[in-house]
């Protein structure tokens, strides 16, 4: 199968969807390869996740089915070719914007969407997670604007940033100084293009770090309020490095967190002497805001 770009996608409802697009990018991270979920009808609640393969589509392919036979049998894999286009571009293009209390995450063609007393978050997510859409990120957005409102934080650090969409929302609704930080060379190219884009580089800066490990992180701690947007598995690995960045007091914002392994995240946490303050549901996800 050789052509330029290549789309293989599943067309099914929701929750085959989601369960595909977090196979989908735990399984292709490692390629660089691009996921996307979008909604296809929402009155049936169907929705259609995409691989875009980079390379050596024929065994993406494969892979994607062999997942497909095993959890989904009888859905069908389809294959989209196409020649000179701007497959991040074409994705977005699908993507409806999300309302969030007062912020709306949208794409650069649904600039429109953004209503009067609504702040507005352009994201372009390129090959960075994090368009608003998923269960996580609405979470983290939701609790976000209840810590910004109720604690004023001053500094804060945002670990795994993606597309920078919590950074960029928290320099919008508050005058905060944001340090966002990713593992990915390739996400904070993306992040610092949205950064700009939504005008906030001036409280918004990006650095490629693992983990803590970042003489910006370092020189920056304590903060007030760190966001964590990953994985449970990361997260309770970093619990006891928490407690050495965020300051007496300070909230952390925790999401990544499917809805069975909550309580596994919270037992770490509190035995670093966290306590938890409140859970967000969404979509089979857990957003936890915790205090130390």
């Amino acid at each position: 199968m050789t052509c330029e770009t290549c789309r293989l996608y599943l067309t099914a409802p929701r929750h085959v969807a989601e369960a595909a697009y977090e196979w989908a990018c735990s399984a292709f991270e490692d390629e660089g390869y691009a996921v996307v979920i979008q909604e296809i009808d929402e009155d049936e609640q169907i929705f259609e996740t995409s691989v875009y393969p980079l390379e050596d589509a024929e065994a993406t392919a494969s892979s994607f089915q062999e997942w497909i036979d095993r959890n989904a049998a009888g859905a069908d894999l389809r294959t989209e070719i196409f020649r000179d286009v701007d497959w991040v571009s074409r994705s977005l293009e699908g993507l409806k914007p999300v309302h969030s209390k007062r912020i709306t995450v949208h794409g650069r063609h649904d600039r429109a969407a953004v209503k009067p007393g609504q702040i507005g978050v352009e994201i372009e997510a390129g090959q960075a997670f994090g368009t608003g859409h998923h269960g996580t990120t609405t979470g983290c957005l939701i609790m976000l604007q209840e810590i910004l409102r109720a604690e004023q934080p001053r500094s804060v650090l945002d670990l795994g940033t993606g597309s920078a969409v919590l950074a960029i929302a928290a320099a919008k609704l508050s005058p905060v100084a944001v340090l966002a930080t990713d593992i990915d060379a390739v996400a904070i190219e993306v992040a610092r293009h949205n950064v700009r884009l939504n005008g906030v580089q001036n409280r918004v800066r990006c650095q490629t770090a693992t983990g803590f490990d970042h003489v910006d992180i370092r020189e920056n701690a304590p903060f007030d309020l760190i966001v964590a947007n990953i994985l449970a598995g990361p997260l309770k690995q970093l619990a006891l490095q928490m407690t050495r960045y965020i300051r007496p007091g300070g909230s952390i914002l925790l999401s990544g967190i499917l809805d069975e392994q909550r309580q596994s995240v919270i037992a770490a946490y509190s035995g670093q002497s966290f306590r938890h303050i409140r859970t967000v549901h969404r979509e089979g996800w857990s957003t936890l805001h915790l205090k130390r």
